[in-house]
C-alpha cells in the first residue's frame, strides 16, 4: 500500500497548502489518535520547534487527538530527539514533532515517534493514513482526552544530554560557539554545554517564528565560522531547526561535517575501550571515511540516503553508530535516534580525554575529492540498464581502483541522474565525472 502524506520523515509541505492546513492536522490527530487508542487508553507528547505555523498546528493536532480520546502533554519549543526521548520517559503511547526540521519558516512538517522513541513503522503510518478516509466521529464526553502542558520538558531533557558525558570529566576551560539555527536547541542547547562547565557564546538564539534557519545553523555554517574566529573560540557547534542535525568548527574556522563528526566519535569509542564492530553510513558519505574507518579495523556499510535506513541498517546488524555527511548523527548507545547535542557531547568527550583540540582529532580522516554533475534526461529511468552506461561506469571503477568509486543516482522528483565520483585525485575525478555525464546525456536523452 502506497502513502498519500507520509514520506520519509512524517508529512511536510509549504503552510497554507495541503497537508499543512489545520484542517488535515486535526483529522491527522484524530486518526493517530484511532490507531494509537486501538492497544488502550493513550497518551501523547507533543513538542515543535520556533516557527509561528507551530501553534496553528500544535492546537489542530491537540484537537483531533483529544477528540480521540488521546491525553496529550504539550512540551513547547523542544528539539525533535527530546520528543523521541520523553515519549520514552513519560511512557507514552506516541511523541509528535511539529517541524520541517531545515527547511525555512514557511514551510512545516509532523513526524511521529513510537513509544519506544523510533520513528514509526511503515506499516503504523499506512493505518494512521486508512483512517484519514473514514469520517471523523468524536468520542462520548466523558471519553475525551485530557491535555496539560509540561512545564518541566527542557530541564528533563537537558539532564538526560548531560548523562552522556562522563560524570567525572568537565567542560571547564573551553570557550565554545553554538548556534542554534534561531530553532528548537535555543533554550536546551547552550544550557547543556554551560552546565558542564563551558564557557559558552551564543549565535541564532533568538528565534522570532520567521528566522529559523535563516542564514544559521547546521545548513549556513558561515556565521558560526566568523563567530568561532572574532570570539578565539576553541571549536563552534551548529544544529538546524530542529535538532537533529549537527556540524561543528574547529578553532581555524574550518568545518567539520557529519562523516568527521562520526570518525571522531569511533575513534574515540575505539581508544575508550568501547565495543564497536562497524559504522553505518550512506551512498553520499565521503569515501575517506570508510578508508580511514577499515584503517581502524572497523566494518562499513552504506544505506541508502537518509536517516530512516541509517537506522534501520544499524537496527538490522544491532551496532550503535552511524549517520550522514549532513550532520544526521546516530549514537545508539546513548539515545533511540539522531541528537545533535549528544552527539556534539561524544565529540567534546573525545576531546577532553585525549587533551586535543577538535583541529588535531579530524586530522586521522583525508576526506577524497568529490565531483558531482546533475543531468537531466528525457524521462525517469534506472541509468544502469543501459549498456552504454553500465560500461562507461565499470571502465571509471576499473580507472579508479579501490580508492574511488563512482555513484549513479536517479532523481527521487524529477528526471535527473545525479553522477558523482569519488576519489584522491581531483583532475582525475573531475574527467572521468564529466565523460560519464556525457555518456548518460547520450545514452538516456
Amino acid at each position: 500500500m502506497s502513502r498519500q502524506y507520509f514520506g520519509t520523515d512524517g508529512v511536510r509541505g509549504r503552510v497554507g497548502e495541503m497537508p499543512i492546513v489545520p484542517e488535515f492536522a486535526l483529522k491527522l490527530g484524530w486518526a493517530a489518535g484511532k490507531v494509537l487508542a486501538a492497544s488502550g487508553k493513550p497518551s501523547v507528547v507533543i513538542g515543535k520547534d520556533t516557527r509561528l505555523s507551530g501553534y496553528l498546528l500544535e492546537s489542530a493536532l491537540q484537537s483531533g487527538l483529544s477528540a480521540a480520546g488521546v491525553d496529550v502533554r504539550l512540551l513547547g519549543p523542544m528539539p525533535t530527539p527530546a520528543v523521541a526521548h520523553l515519549a520514552r520517559a513519560f511512557h507514552a503511547s506516541a511523541g509528535v514533532v511539529i517541524s520541517a526540521s531545515h527547511n525555512p519558516y514557511f514551510d512545516n512538517g509532523i513526524k511521529f515517534f513510537s513509544a519506544d522513541g523510533k520513528k514509526l513503522p511503515d506499516s503504523v503510518e499506512q493505518e494512521i493514513e486508512s483512517w484519514l478516509d473514514k469520517p471523523m466521529t468524536i468520542d462520548n464526553p466523558d471519553a475525551l482526552g485530557k491535555t496539560l502542558r509540561q512545564e518541566d520538558a527542557k530541564g528533563r531533557y537537558i539532564e538526560f544530554c548531560k548523562a552522556s558525558f562522563p560524570y567525572h570529566l568537565s567542560l571547564r576551560g573551553l570557550k565554545i560557539v553554538v548556534d542554534c539555527a534561531n530553532g528548537a536547541t535555543y533554550q536546551v542547547g547552550p544550557a547543556v554545554f554551560r552546565e558542564l562547565g563551558a564557557e559558552v557564546i551564543t549565535v541564532g538564539c533568538e528565534p522570532n517564528g520567521f528566522n529559523i534557519n535563516a542564514d544559521c545553523g547546521s545548513t549556513h555554517p558561515q556565521a558560526l565560522q566568523a563567530a568561532v574566529l572574532i570570539n578565539k573560540a576553541d571549536l563552534g557547534i551548529a544544529f538546524d531547526g530542529d535538532g537533529d542535525r549537527i556540524v561543528m568548527v574547529d578553532h581555524t574556522g574550518s568545518v567539520v561535517d557529519g562523516d568527521e563528526i562520526i570518525y571522531i566519535i569511533a575513534r574515540s569509542r575505539l581508544d575508550d575501550g568501547i565495543p564497536l564492530q562497524g559504522v553505518v553510513g550512506t551512498l553520499m558519505s565521503n569515501m575517506g571515511m570508510e578508508v580511514a574507518l577499515r584503517d581502524l579495523g572497523l566494518e562499513f556499510i552504506r544505506a541508502k540516503v537518509g536517516d530512516r535506513y541509517v537506522m534501520e541498517q544499524l537496527t538490522q546488524r544491532g551496532w550503535t553508530l552511524g549517520g550522514e555527511g549532513s550532520g544526521h548523527v546516530v549514537c545508539l548507545d546513548k539515545t533511540t535516534t539522531g541528537d545533535a547535542i549528544i552527539a556534539s557531547l561524544q565529540v567534546l568527550t573525545a576531546i577532553v580525554r585525549a587533551g586535543h583540540s577538535l583541529h588535531d582529532l579530524r586530522q586521522g580522516m583525508s576526506k577524497f575529492p568529490q565531483q558531482l554533475i546533475n543531468v537531466k534526461i528525457g524521462q525517469k529511468s534506472d541509468p544502469m540498464k543501459n549498456t552504454l552506461v553500465r560500461e562507461a561506469v565499470e571502465q571509471a571503477e576499473s580507472e579508479l581502483g579501490a580508492r574511488g568509486r563512482v555513484l549513479l543516482r536517479a532523481s527521487g522528483t524529477e528526471p535527473v541522474i545525479r553522477v558523482m565520483v569519488e576519489g584522491e585525485h581531483q583532475a582525475q575525478i573531475s574527467r572521468l565525472c564529466q565523460h560519464l555525464a556525457d555518456v548518460v546525456r547520450t545514452a538516456l536523452a
